[in-house]
């Protein structure tokens, strides 16, 4: 994996700005600690930073064959697949997907993207032609930031980047407030919070040259009939899934894999330790807890038991080589800073902030993880796929605190802002947008929806997460339930399948029972584990509050200082986004705001 920046032009010389390229290439070397790379022209800027995980010193970047120039961030799954085809065309000097990714560009043009099974974000600059392709993966694991005057485009993978680029606004405008309030800790598909900044959206793809930017489409979840049997679909979800796994495993470096002791995680380390024990290899495994957490955990309706009796039951299963992190309050708390740093928004306070610590510690012992994202939001797995009153309810099921959130916006956005249609009529977009089959029946209708709509929020906001998070520590997590063909697979699935035995993910623990211990495969579904230690609440309550005695000036700028005081009394705990952010991680999520703020010199426009 890999930091990509870059800026083109076709009226200013791009070679006048070096100063400005190295310090957007300074602000990814945590992406891409390996190696560095950079080409200037007269109308392009190309800047690279490399995580080497394949042909380490064949794969530098940028890398050019011909006219042809390619920046590229990602892991391709089908590499030899391709090379092989494309050999009829070319030869191979390397043996990087990079090289494939630039020669299947060179013979498909723009579309190279439906042949590629993989995880990217990518610039092919064609000097000749004046124009660079721009493209992003299906799903969008890897990320793609832009921004465009009148005669320049500039891009990178992260925002922090970005904004080293002095023709970037440090502002944002009514619409950045209402993401940062109202959404945060999602995002709007395509919207980068800085006015002006966008994002390229997944599946999306296209080129800039003298007339522009001209960007489409060119993947989506489409309908179609599936006339599959139970048995059968379980048969076919069990092969893609199991190819899915070991395409991932692929790699010049060592492979391991976070164990939660939930049924993804430990699908994926069960089919990974078979892989590995043929070639006379152990896994390593890695599971994150909490100091103090069996003292304080309790249980409740999501998060019915802890991980600990499961993980051990899994690396017993397994004989893995097991890695436990366990992480302080103290520290936790001061990560939220550095969680913030490396995501380039506020995030989702202490689960990002976890999520950080522990990918530190496993970059100590590897550089490729396999993680169990995306799931729950193909197979259905949430409780608001199977609670029938939460489905049926218009508005995002995991935000339904509109009327709290807008409470916190300072008058002056709130006049500009009108908080409840900003939110649904964002939600009634996505809804709107999902592609169905006449035959549908209402509710095969609304689980459609339902796929849709987390697809392109939630499960976003979790792997903006699990990107920033791992990249910020130079370690490349991959996430096999996010091949495209599972995806595509699975939206076509009956409901009655995927809920097979009343089951969340029924299907899926029937398709893989024979790679499981009977109480993990049987375990009920359990979040993100976070830290139940009063002292976590104690602490960042004392944070902010520091913050708010000694000026806070920016925050408060944006955000009421007495809707602030009282969220610091304790009086209520609403849910700000699902299960995962109650009292506690709202106070820290305005401690990340705040950073933020201040961090990025952003002013209130």
């Amino acid at each position: 994996m890999c930091g990509i920046a870059g800026a083109i032009s076709f009226i200013e010389d791009m070679r006048e700005d070096m100063k400005v390229y190295e310090k957007m290439q300074r602000a990814m070397l945590r992406r891409g600690p390996d190696q560095r790379g950079m080409l200037l022209t007269k109308e392009a800027a190309l800047i690279h930073t490399r995580l080497a995980v394949i042909d380490i010193n064949g794969g530098r970047q940028p890398m050019t064959f011909g006219k042809y120039t390619i920046i590229y961030n990602g892991e391709l799954y089908n590499t030899e697949e391709l090379r092989r085809e494309l050999a009829e065309d070319f030869d191979f000097t390397t043996r990087s997907d990079t090289e494939v990714v630039l020669k299947g560009y060179i013979k498909w043009g723009s579309s190279c993207v439906k042949h590629f099974n993989g995880i990217f974000a990518l610039a092919v600059y064609d000097e000749q032609e004046h124009q660079v392709f721009l493209a992003r993966d299906r799903i969008g694991v890897k990320p793609l930031f832009y921004f465009k005057t009148d005669d320049k485009l500039i891009f990178a993978s992260e925002l922090p980047a970005l904004l080293e680029h002095p023709d970037i606004p440090h502002e944002i405008d009514e619409t950045g407030a209402a993401e940062l309030i109202l959404m945060a800790p999602g995002r709007t598909m395509g919207c980068g919070v800085i006015r002006g900044v966008k994002e390229l959206p997944p599946g999306w793809c296209g080129y800039y040259d003298i007339n522009g930017l001209n960007i489409h489409e060119y993947w989506r979840l489409r309908a179609f009939e599936l006339h599959e049997s139970f048995e059968q679909t379980a048969e076919h979800v069990r092969d893609l899934l199991l190819d899915s796994i070991k395409r991932q495993l692929i790699s010049d470096v060592p492979v391991c894999t976070f164990l939660s002791g939930g049924l993804d995680s430990s699908l994926i380390s069960s089919v990974a330790a078979s892989e590995l024990k043929k070639h006379g290899k152990r896994l390593s495994t890695f599971s994150v807890d909490y100091a103090d957490n069996d003292r304080y955990f309790q249980i409740s309706h999501f998060q019915p038991n802890s991980d600990p009796e499961y993980i051990n039951c899994m690396t017993e299963y397994l004989g893995s080589d097991h890695h436990w992190t366990v992480v302080d309050t103290t520290e936790l708390i001061e990560a939220l800073d550095d969680a913030t740093e490396a995501r380039g928004l506020p995030g989702m306070a202490d689960v990002d902030a976890s999520l950080l610590l522990f990918c530190r510690e496993i970059k100590k012992h590897g550089t490729v993880a396999l993680s169990g994202e995306c799931a729950d939001e193909i197979f259905g797995g949430y409780p608001w796929y199977r609670d029938k009153d939460i489905r049926m309810t218009n508005g995002f099921p995991w935000a339904q605190c509109t009327a709290y959130r807008s409470r916190f916006i300072c008058d002056e956005y709130a006049m500009r802002i009108n908080p409840e249609e900003y939110v649904y009529s964002a939600y009634q977009r996505t809804a709107d947008s999902t592609l169905k089959l006449d035959s549908d029946s209402p509710l095969e209708s609304r689980m459609r929806e339902m796929t849709q709509l987390n697809f392109h929020w939630f499960m976003q906001n979790l792997l903006d997460r699990k990107d920033r998070m791992s990249m910020f520590s130079g370690l490349e997590v991959r996430v096999p339930f996010c091949d495209y063909r599972i995806a595509e697979y699975l939206y076509n699935v009956p409901w009655e399948y995927k809920d097979y035995m009343g089951r969340e993910k029924g299907l899926l623990r029937e398709a893989m029972k024979d790679w499981l211990p009977k109480n993990v495969l049987q375990r009920k579904k359990s979040p993100y584990p976070k830290t139940h230690n009063p002292a976590f609440l104690s602490g960042v309550t004392e944070k902010l509050r520091s913050i708010l005695d000694n000026g806070g000036d920016k925050l408060t700028q944006l955000v009421k200082r007495e809707e602030l005081e009282k969220l610091l009394r304790h009086e209520e705990n609403v849910q700000w986004y699902g299960q995962l952010m109650n009292l506690p991680q709202t106070i820290s999520y305005f401690i990340q705001l705040n950073y933020w703020l201040e961090r990025f010199d952003i002013r209130l426009k």
